[in-house]
């Protein structure tokens, strides 16, 4: 076998250059280590409180569990405060002292999500009346627990949209996270959504962080709901858009800007831009010109068809 050289020049300038590039990475590596990396940022511990929540307000579709009593069920829900208690906490200490929440205690923010979980389960079983009613493939209520990721998205949500409010850093982002990479449906834990929300398919949905959602509102696939500027100025501006009541919006339309809201009772047809205001009872859609052209018939002859 012919051996191959390489005759390229070898300067140890850029030999010297190299190894010292290396020792910055290693120096810049080293002194922006996180402190405590067993306590913040554990994607394991965020999981779990997640998993252990929804094998509670689920229970039967998330795990094989069945409590016996009324008993047995409020027994494990004092044991997941507990410990919600404790993986909380941790995030509470990356608080700034600007922050409204910084002198609000773990056990007060335990005791408001204790005080919420009702609303937010009655929220999360209008969600899967609105999948199963919004969708005529859906045979039932069980089916859309299980089985359809826009409401396990909308339903991991409405905990994260509580932990935000309550002013808990980088946990909730780290849940909306989790709910991403198991749906593909991208939900900053800020956006609002009022009640009865479906997402059809999902996939591809993008809710930025200041989008207010009203009620009955019905989104397909490839959907997003974001700003006209990412500008980091705008970080404290309403940037993303208002959708009023009963707004229907299909596949791939995209919708910007803060000041941007659709109007109740309007329908956004697929792949739309939209980026002003739309009065109430709209219609939206652009039209396209497709061509369907018989191949077997010279193209010159002007057989063309126009969708």
């Amino acid at each position: 076998m012919e051996k191959i050289e390489d005759n390229s020049p070898t300067d140890d300038n850029d030999l010297l250059l190299k190894s010292s590039d290396f020792q910055r990475v290693l120096t810049s590596i080293y002194t922006r280590q996180f402190e405590s990396p067993t306590d913040f940022i554990n994607k394991k511990e965020v999981e779990f409180f997640l998993h252990e929540l929804f094998q509670i307000i689920f229970v039967g579709y998330y795990s094989e569990k069945i409590f016996s009593s009324i008993a047995q069920l409020n027994d494990s829900l004092t044991i997941f405060f507990i410990k919600a208690k404790q993986q909380i906490e941790p995030y509470l200490n990356l608080r700034k002292k600007s922050d409204l929440s910084y002198s609000v205690t773990v056990d007060e923010i335990i005791l408001q999500i204790k005080n919420a979980l009702p609303t937010i389960y009655d929220i999360i079983w209008e969600d899967a009346q609105a999948a199963y009613h919004g969708d005529p493939a859906a045979e039932s209520i069980q089916e859309v627990i299980m089985a359809y990721p826009g409401f396990y998205a909308i339903a991991v949500h409405r905990i994260s949209h509580l932990l935000y409010q309550l002013g808990i850093p980088i946990f909730p982002r780290i849940l909306s996270r989790f709910a991403h990479e198991k749906t593909g449906i991208d939900i900053h834990p800020g956006a609002r959504i009022g009640s009865s929300f479906f997402m059809d398919h999902g996939t591809g949905i993008v809710i930025g962080g200041t989008t207010q959602i009203a009620n009955n509102v019905k989104i397909y696939q490839g959907v997003t709901l974001g700003a006209l500027s990412v500008s980091k100025d705008l970080a404290h501006v309403k940037r993303h858009p208002t959708i009023e009541d009963n707004v229907v919006i299909y596949s791939g339309a995209t919708i910007l800007g803060g000041k941007t809201i659709i109007g109740k009772n309007s329908i956004i047809g697929g792949n739309a831009w939209v980026t002003s205001s739309i009065p109430p009872y709209s219609l939206v859609y652009q039209t396209n010109e497709i061509k369907v052209r018989n191949t077997q018939i010279a193209q010159d002859d002007g057989s063309d068809f126009i969708i």
